[in-house]
């Protein structure tokens, strides 16, 4: 299998180790990354060192790489790769790799704030009204405060409490092609909700979030509340091609509403969290790519489970050599053991 844009997900690729040793399976991990310096790629079986997903050359570097290396099953990881995938995926199933990944139309709707809130409303489900940037500075009265973010920004960057015009005016003008919501105060909430291979919603994970750090949960809990848990099968549903892992955001708020404010079709940071809770993704995904019957308990996870993340470190030896000379991406790291 092949980890795309694999960046720090070490404890994501030790799930999916663990995960094959469960069912018996010989499985080789290979990541791709656009940096030699990636912590993960120095954790996978084969490294690949891969152009930037912006530089146009990255989805045929991906099919080169899936040719080359015969993968059977990607898994991308990076909001930012996730249309040029999804948009290969037949070119990939026709080398013989099962892309994990949702439907274009998903993926669009899941970017696209904007179209994320129309899709929200038009389902019913709860959500802080949402408006173009461009739309509300013009207006002469406001409700303060406001949340500002990018239309199809990820990892909390560009987002902005707005408290007063000025301040609407001038983190607008900032942000590329910014909205602007209803700010929502209450408790953040992260839904890890499994659809596999059918767009069918089978699990959902609830996990409160204690604390962020640099747009990644580094201090979460797992909270079996029935109520959220129906809203991830409520948003799965809307989506209807959602594949794989699907991660949606919600704050429950003082007056116990649950408002969505966010949907994002790829594993998010936190995952670890609720397969260790029993939420068992990777044996999953590997036994549904294999056409093994996949039984899942839809709240056959263990409740009150807290991740408490820390720092851990990758050591390389004769490491000058990937900070040398010419191209950041002149050779390819050899994983250590």
């Amino acid at each position: 299998m092949l980890f795309t844009c694999v960046g720090r997900r070490v404890e994501l690729v030790r799930a999916f180790r663990r995960a094959a040793e469960k069912l018996g399976i010989a499985l080789e991990v290979h990541g791709a990354d656009g940096s030699r310096l990636a912590p993960a790629l120095w954790h996978v079986d084969r490294p690949h060192l891969v152009p930037a997903i912006t530089s146009g050359k990255y989805e045929e570097a991906l099919l080169g790489v899936v040719r080359a290396a015969r993968i059977n099953l990607l898994v991308p990881l990076l909001d930012h790769e996730l249309p040029a995938i999804s948009g290969a995926a037949e070119r990939f199933a026709e080398l013989g790799c099962t892309a994990v990944i949702s439907s274009p139309e998903v993926v669009q709707v899941c970017q696209d704030k904007l179209a994320t809130y129309a899709a929200l409303r038009t389902a019913g489900i709860d959500t802080p009204t949402t408006w173009a940037w461009t739309d509300i500075s013009r207006r002469r009265t406001h409700r303060f405060p406001y949340f500002l973010k990018p239309r199809t920004g990820s990892a909390s960057m560009g987002n902005y409490v707005v408290h007063n015009r000025d301040e609407l005016m001038t983190f607008g003008r900032r942000v590329p092609d910014a909205i602007v919501q209803e700010f929502v105060p209450g408790i953040e909430h992260t839904l890890d909700v499994y659809t596999g291979f059918d767009g069918r919603p089978r699990c959902v994970v609830p996990r409160r979030r204690l604390e962020v750090r640099t747009g990644e949960v580094s201090k979460g809990l797992v909270v079996k509340d029935r109520r959220i848990m129906a809203v991830g099968h409520e948003v799965a549903r809307m989506l209807r091609d959602g594949r794989g892992v699907l991660t949606v955001q919600c704050i429950l708020t003082p007056q116990d509403r649950i408002r969505v404010i966010e949907i994002n079709p790829r594993f998010g940071g936190g995952a670890p969290l609720s397969i260790h809770a029993g939420a068992d993704f990777p044996r999953w995904i590997l036994a549904e790519s294999l056409g093994r019957r996949v039984r899942i308990a839809p709240e056959g996870f263990r409740d009150d489970v807290a991740m408490l993340r820390f720092d851990d470190s990758v050591f390389v030896p004769r490491a000058s050599r990937l900070l040398g000379r010419g191209s950041p991406r002149a050779s390819t790291p050899s994983p250590t053991k």
